[in-house]
C-alpha cells in the first residue's frame, strides 16, 4: 500500500454519494467536455474503492452540489481531480473499513471489500452505502486512508469504453443545443456590427408584431428577441437586424499591420526565469567569446478561433416571485460553473446564492468561446419572461465574430553555436497580448459581452500583465534543453485590436513552435540530426530524451543532417516540448508531402510519443494527444481570423477554414507507462510540437522554412523561385 499524501480537503459528501441500492454518484468540479475525464475519475475511485465502475454515475458540475471548482483548464483535471478523487475514495473506504469492524466485532484486517460490499470472514457483509451514514461522509478528506500501490490495480490503466461514446456516434446523444423544458421559449441575440457600434435607433414595435413573437429585449445597444418556436426567434432577429441602426466611430487597424504594431505598441517586459516573470531590468542580449556562428529568426502566430462545432448556446429561467430556491437557474457548457455564477451575479445585481448554474456539454472547445456570454444572454431575455425557460443560441456569424480568440504572438530567437556545435547562448523574446479574460467577478468591469452593451455599459476588464510559472504569453517559452547561457523574455502588449482569451494551449503554441523550429535551424548549421543535437542538449532528462528517441523510432526516422530540400517533395521533422514544464513530455514526427506546382502541402502522418505518468485510460491518454494534434495541424495549416477596418471578414467556414476530413493525417500513438509515476495532464501537451515538426518536415522536403503561421496553400509555389526566401543567418 501507498500512503496518502493528501493535505485535507472538501467533505466528502460534495465529492461522493452513495446510495443504498449499492449505486455511487460521483460529484464532478470538473466539466467534461470530449476529454473523457468522467470515464477516468470513475476508473480511480472504482479501484480505490473496490466498487463496480458500471454502477458509478458521474454528476456535471452544479453550483448547487459540489463546493467551488474554478475552472476546467490547463490539462489539470487528472493531474489535480484525479488525485484528489484518489484521496477521497481512500478515506471512505477506511471509514467504510472502520465502521464495518465496528458492527461485525472484527478489526479491519479481517473484512475484505469486492464489487462495493465489505464482508467478514464469517459471510455478513454491507455496502458503502449501508455503512456511510450522513455524519461520517462530512469528514474531510484528509489522507487517512491508503491507496492502492500500482501492482494492485485492475481497473487503472485499462481502456475502459466511454459509455458516452455510442450516443455520440449514432446521434442519440443530447447536448445543451438539444434541452427541451415545459414551456421553454427560444431567444436570439442581435449584435453590433462591430465591437465599437452602438445602438442608434431600432422600431421595435414590427418585430413584436411577427408570428411567435412573445417579447423584444432592448436594454442600451443589447437586443434580443423571444418566441415561441425557434425559426420564429431567427427570422424575428434578421427583422430586427434590419431595422437596427448603429454608430460605429474606432474602425480596427489594418491587418497587415498587425505584426508590425504589436512590436511597436509599449510593452511591460519580464525576464522569465524558472518559468516565471521576475521583477527587474532585463538584461541585453550579448553574443559570447566562444560563439562560432550565431543565427536570428522570427515566428509568427495569428489570432485564432476555438471555432466550435455548434455555435455557443445557454438556457436561462428565472423563477416566479411566488416560487421558492434559485431565483435564476442556468444551464451552460461553460468551463467554469462557478466563475460564471460569480460574474452572473454581479451583471445582474443578484446574490450568489440566488443563481444555480448547472453544466450541460456543448458540442466542442478547449478554452474560452462564447459560452459564459451566451449564459449572459440567455439570463437578460429569462428576465423578461419570468416562469418561462428561454434557450438562446449564437448564431454561426455571432460565433466566428463575437468569441475571445487566441492571441496573436510574435518570437524572436537568436542563438550562438560554438566550435562543437553546443548552443552557448539562447535568446526569446516573445511578443503578445493577454491570454486571459475569462468570466469572473471584478469590480467595475466583466469579462462578459452583452454587460458591454447594457446601458450603462459594464467594461471589460483591463488587461494585466500575468504572473505564476508559465502563464498565458510566456507558457513554455522556457525550454527543458540544457544551455550555457538562456535569456527568456516576455514582453506584454496590453491593447489588442481584437477580443482575446484563452485558447487551447495558451502561449505554448506559439512558443513551442518557435523553439523547436530554431533548433533545426540550428542544427542544420552546427551540422548535426536534429534528434541527435536535441538529446545532447538533453543530457540528464531521462524521460525527455526517452519520448523524442520512441516517437523517432515510431516514424522510422533516418539519421543525418536535414539539409533543405533533401527529401525531394517529402519530408519529416520533429517537434518536443513537456507542456508548461511540469506535465505531459510529448515528441511528435510529422510526414509531410509537398507540390511545388499547386503549393500543397499534405500532412500524411504524425507519430507521437507521449509519458503521463501513470496511465489511467490508454485509449483516452491516446484520444487527448491525438486530437490535439489533429487541431494543432489544422491551426497550422489553414487558420488565421481575418479582419478589416468595419470588423471580423472571417465569418462562417468558406472564411476561416478549417482541416478537412480528407486531410486527416494518419496517426500513431507510442505510450510510455510510468506506473508509480504522478498522472500527468496531457489536453494540451502536442498543440506546439505540432506546427514546429511540420515545418520541418516541410523544410526537408522542399527547403523552404516557414516561420509565420499558417503556412497556407499556395506559399511553396508562390516561393518555389525565390531564393532570397530561404532563411540568412548571421
Amino acid at each position: 500500500m501507498i500512503a496518502a499524501n493528501t493535505k485535507v480537503g472538501p467533505a466528502l459528501n460534495t465529492l461522493l454519494h452513495f446510495d443504498l441500492d449499492g449505486s455511487l454518484d460521483v460529484i464532478m468540479s470538473r466539466v467534461e467536455i470530449g476529454q473523457g475525464i468522467q470515464t477516468a475519475i470513475a476508473q480511480i475511485v472504482a479501484e480505490e474503492l473496490d466498487f463496480p465502475i458500471d454502477r458509478i454515475r458521474v454528476t456535471a458540475p452544479d453550483t448547487a452540489l459540489v463546493a467551488e471548482g474554478g475552472y476546467t483548464a490547463g490539462s489539470n483535471s487528472i493531474q489535480g481531480l484525479g488525485e484528489q478523487m484518489h484521496a477521497a475514495a481512500a478515506d471512505a473506504r477506511q471509514l467504510a473499513l472502520l465502521a464495518a469492524a465496528d458492527r461485525f466485532g472484527l478489526s479491519p484486517d479481517e473484512l475484505t471489500v469486492a464489487a462495493g460490499v465489505i464482508s467478514g470472514a464469517g459471510g455478513a457483509g454491507a455496502s458503502y452505502g449501508e455503512l456511510l451514514n450522513e455524519e461520517l461522509m462530512q469528514s474531510s478528506v484528509s489522507g487517512i486512508g491508503t491507496r492502492k500501490s500500482p501492482e494492485q490495480y485492475s481497473i487503472i490503466g485499462r481502456s475502459v469504453p466511454r459509455g458516452d461514446l455510442a450516443e455520440g456516434v449514432t446521434g442519440a446523444r443530447r447536448f445543451l443545443h438539444d434541452l427541451t423544458h415545459p414551456g421553454m421559449l427560444h431567444g436570439r441575440v442581435v449584435r453590433p456590427p462591430s465591437y465599437s457600434a452602438r445602438l442608434v435607433s431600432a422600431q421595435t414595435e414590427g418585430i413584436a408584431a411577427l408570428p411567435g413573437v412573445v417579447e423584444v429585449v432592448r436594454r442600451g445597444s443589447f437586443l434580443g428577441v423571444i418566441a415561441q418556436r425557434e425559426e420564429q426567434a431567427v427570422a424575428a432577429a434578421e427583422a430586427l437586424r434590419v431595422v437596427a441602426k448603429w454608430h460605429t466611430d474606432v474602425p480596427l487597424v489594418p491587418q497587415s499591420e498587425l505584426f508590425t504594431r504589436l512590436m511597436d505598441t509599449p510593452d511591460e517586459a519580464r525576464l522569465i526565469m524558472k518559468g516565471a516573470p521576475v521583477e527587474g531590468e532585463v538584461p541585453p542580449i550579448k553574443i559570447p567569446l566562444s560563439a562560432t556562428a550565431t543565427l536570428e529568426a522570427t515566428y509568427t502566430r495569428p489570432y485564432q478561433m476555438h471555432a466550435s462545432l455548434a455555435p455557443s448556446a445557454a438556457m436561462a429561467l428565472v423563477a416566479e416571485a411566488a416560487a421558492t430556491g434559485p431565483r435564476l437557474t442556468v444551464w451552460t457548457h461553460s468551463q467554469g460553473v462557478h466563475p460564471l455564477r460569480d460574474a452572473l451575479a454581479q451583471v445582474l445585481e443578484l446574490p450568489v446564492d440566488e443563481i444555480r448554474v448547472r453544466h450541460v456539454e456543448g458540442a466542442g472547445c478547449y478554452g474560452h468561446n462564447g459560452a459564459d456570454d451566451a449564459g449572459l444572454d440567455a439570463s437578460l431575455l429569462a428576465l423578461a419572461t419570468p416562469g418561462r425557460p428561454v434557450l438562446l443560441k449564437w448564431s454561426r456569424q455571432d460565433e466566428h465574430a463575437w468569441e475571445p480568440y487566441g492571441s496573436c504572438a510574435l518570437v524572436q530567437m537568436q542563438g550562438s553555436l560554438d566550435a562543437s556545435g553546443t548552443i552557448v547562448d539562447w535568446n526569446h523574446d516573445v511578443y503578445s497580448h493577454t491570454h486571459g479574460g475569462r468570466p469572473r467577478h471584478a469590480e467595475g468591469s466583466s469579462g462578459l459581452l452583452a454587460a458591454w452593451h447594457l446601458d450603462p455599459p459594464i467594461p471589460a476588464p483591463t488587461p494585466r500583465l500575468g504572473g505564476g510559472s508559465h502563464g498565458g504569453i510566456h507558457r513554455n517559452a522556457e525550454p527543458l534543453y540544457r544551455f550555457q547561457r538562456k535569456r527568456v523574455v516576455k514582453h506584454f502588449v496590453p491593447d489588442s485590436p481584437l477580443r482575446v482569451s484563452a485558447l487551447r494551449g495558451l502561449g505554448a503554441y506559439a512558443n513551442v513552435f518557435a523553439i523547436e523550429s530554431f533548433m533545426d535551424e540550428l542544427a542544420l548549421a552546427a551540422g548535426a540530426d536534429p534528434v541527435a543535437f536535441r538529446l545532447r542538449h538533453l543530457p540528464d532528462d531521462r524521460r525527455a530524451r526517452e519520448v523524442i528517441e520512441v516517437a523517432a523510432r515510431g516514424a522510422g526516422w533516418t539519421a543525418g543532417v536535414r539539409e533543405g530540400g533533401a527529401g525531394e517533395g517529402t519530408g519529416q521533422g520533429i517537434g518536443f516540448a513537456r507542456y508548461k514544464n511540469e506535465k505531459a513530455y510529448v515528441a511528435v514526427v510529422a510526414e509531410v508531402e509537398v507540390d511545388r506546382n499547386t503549393g500543397r502541402i499534405s500532412l500524411r502522418r504524425l507519430v507521437i510519443g507521449g509519458d503521463v505518468g501513470q496511465i489511467v485510460n490508454p485509449d483516452g491518454v491516446k484520444s487527448q494527444l491525438e486530437g490535439g494534434a489533429v487541431q494543432s495541424a489544422s491551426w497550422t495549416l489553414k487558420e488565421a481570423v481575418t479582419f478589416g477596418p468595419d470588423g471580423i471578414t472571417s465569418v462562417d467556414w468558406d472564411s476561416y477554414p478549417v482541416l478537412g476530413f480528407e486531410e486527416a493525417p494518419e496517426v500513431e500513438t507510442i505510450l510510455l507507462d510510468r506506473p508509480g509515476e504522478p498522472s500527468l495532464g496531457c489536453g494540451e501537451a502536442t498543440q506546439g510540437p505540432v506546427p514546429a515538426a511540420i515545418g520541418n518536415a516541410v523544410f526537408h522536403a522542399v527547403g523552404i522554412r516557414f516561420r509565420d503561421i499558417p503556412f497556407g496553400t499556395h506559399a511553396v509555389a508562390d516561393r518555389r523561385h525565390a531564393s532570397e526566401s530561404l532563411p540568412k543567418f548571421s
